[in-house]
C-alpha cells in the first residue's frame, strides 16, 4: 500500500528538512532552558558538598549566610564542640568580591574564609586541579579556574596582596559565581575590618567605634556516628539562641529561597516557548494542507476515504515533530558549553519534552484535519 505522508515528504524533502531546522531549534532552546535550570539547582548544592557539613549554625532569625547576612562570634565553634554529638566544627566566610583578572576584566567571584589548620576544609580535593590547598593563615589565595589565573600569580583584595597556591575547577557559589578561597583570618580583615579611611573618620568625628574581626557568618558541624541532626539542632536553638539548620534544610533553603524566583522565571520562558512552538507546528501544517488543497480534492473526487487523508497528514505532523525534536537536541548539544553558567542536559527532560512534541503535533495536525476534511472534491475539476 502506498505511503501518502511519504510520497509527500519525498517531494519537497528539502523545505520539509529546512522547516523541521526551524522549530528544532526552538525546542533545542527550550532544552537549554530546562539545563539552565537544572544548572541552577546543581551550583546551589555545590558549597554544601563541598563542605560536607550536617548542621549549619547561624545568627538567631536568620536563614542563614547564603540567604540573608548573618554574623556570629569565631569562637562559638569551640563552645559548639562540646555539645552532645558533636564531632568536629569550622568557622567560616562568605563574600561577594571583584577581581581583576589577568585579561584586566572586573570579575565578581564569592570568597570562602575557612581556617587552613582548623578540622574541616572548604576546599573538596577532587576539585583541585594545580597546586594545593592553603597551608598559611596569610596571604594565600586558592582562585577557580574560569578567572584565568595561574599559579604564582599575585592578586589585590583590600589592602593586601595574595599569591595564588592553587587552582580548582567547578567549584561555584549558589549564583554561579567562581568560588575563591582564603585563610579565615584574611577573610575576616576583608570582611570585618574597617579601611583607615573609615578609621580616620571615625576619629574625626570623634566616635570610638572598634571593629570585630572575630566573627564569621556561619559555624558548621559535623556529628558523631548515631547522632540524630534534628535533636542536636534543637538542642543548640534551645540553649544557645542561634539559628540551627541540618544539611537537609539548608539544601531547601539555597534551591527553595535563594533561586526560587529566577526558577520561576526560566519555567514560565519554556512554557511560553512550548506554546509558541506548538503554534508553530500547527501554521506549519495548515500551510501545507493549503498547498495541497488541489491535490486532497483530487484524492477525495477519486474516492478516498477522509481517513486515510487524515492519516497522511498526521503522520507527516508527527514525522515533523520527530525530526524537530532531534534537531533540536542536537542543536542544544552543540551550544551548551558556550553559556556563561553551568548547563545540565539530563536524558529525563529530553524525554520529557520528547512526549510534549508528540502531543503538540497531534494537536497541532487537527487543524490541517479540519482544513482537509471540508475540501470540496469539486474543486480539484474548478468547480
Amino acid at each position: 500500500m502506498i505511503n501518502l505522508a511519504y510520497k509527500d515528504i519525498r517531494h519537497s524533502l528539502l523545505k520539509f528538512l529546512i522547516t523541521a531546522m526551524g522549530v528544532g531549534m526552538l525546542l533545542g532552546i527550550v532544552l537549554i532552558m530546562i539545563g539552565v535550570y537544572r544548572g541552577m539547582v546543581t551550583d546551589a548544592q555545590v558549597l554544601l558538598d563541598d563542605i560536607g557539613a550536617q548542621e549549619w549554625i547561624v545568627q538567631q532569625d536568620t536563614l542563614g549566610p547564603f540567604a540573608e547576612s548573618s554574623r556570629i562570634h569565631e569562637d562559638l565553634k569551640e563552645t559548639l564542640r562540646a555539645q552532645p554529638g558533636i564531632d568536629r566544627t569550622a568557622a567560616l566566610t562568605f563574600l561577594n568580591l571583584q577581581v581583576r583578572t589577568p585579561s584586566g576584566k572586573m570579575k565578581r567571584v564569592y570568597s570562602v574564609g575557612y581556617d587552613p589548620h582548623g578540622l574541616i576544609s572548604a576546599i573538596n580535593p577532587k576539585r583541585l586541579v594545580a597546586g594545593r590547598p592553603l597551608r598559611r593563615s596569610h596571604y594565600e589565595i586558592v582562585v577557580s579556574k574560569k578567572l584565568g589565573f595561574s599559579l604564582g600569580d599575585k592578586i589585590r583584595l583590600g589592602r593586601n596582596i595574595y599569591t595564588v597556591v592553587g587552582i580548582t575547577k567547578g567549584a561555584v557559589s549558589s549564583g554561579g559565581d567562581p568560588v575563591i578561597y582564603v585563610s579565615l583570618k584574611d577573610a575576616q580583615n576583608l570582611q570585618f575590618l574597617y579601611s583607615n579611611a573609615r578609621i580616620r573618620n571615625d576619629r574625626a568625628r570623634g566616635l570610638k567605634v572598634d571593629a570585630d574581626s572575630h566573627l564569621v557568618n556561619a559555624v558548621v558541624a559535623t556529628l558523631r556516628p548515631g547522632a540524630d541532626p534534628e535533636k542536636v539542632a534543637a538542642r543548640i536553638r534551645r540553649w544557645k539562641h542561634l539559628s540551627v539548620y541540618t544539611a537537609s534544610q539548608q539544601r531547601d533553603i539555597l534551591t527553595k529561597n535563594v533561586i526560587e524566583t529566577a526558577a520561576k522565571q526560566i519555567g514560565m520562558f519554556t512554557v511560553i516557548l512550548v506554546a509558541v512552538s506548538s503554534i508553530i507546528i500547527a501554521l506549519i501544517i495548515y500551510t501545507m494542507t493549503l498547498e495541497k488543497i488541489k491535490e486532497i480534492s483530487i484524492m477525495k473526487l477519486v474516492g478516498l476515504p477522509n481517513l486515510t487523508i487524515t492519516k497522511m497528514i498526521m503522520q507527516e505532523t508527527l514525522v515533523l515533530g520527530i525530526l524537530a525534536f532531534i534537531f533540536g537536541n542536537l542543536f542544544a548539544h552543540a551550544i551548551w558549553d558556550k553559556f556563561p553558567k553551568r548547563v545540565v542536559l539530563e536524558i529525563p527532560d529530553a524525554w520529557s519534552l520528547f512526549g510534549i512534541v508528540i502531543v503538540a503535533s497531534i494537536l497541532s495536525s487537527l487543524f490541517g484535519v479540519y482544513k482537509a476534511i471540508k475540501a470540496d472534491p469539486r474543486a480539484a475539476i474548478g468547480g
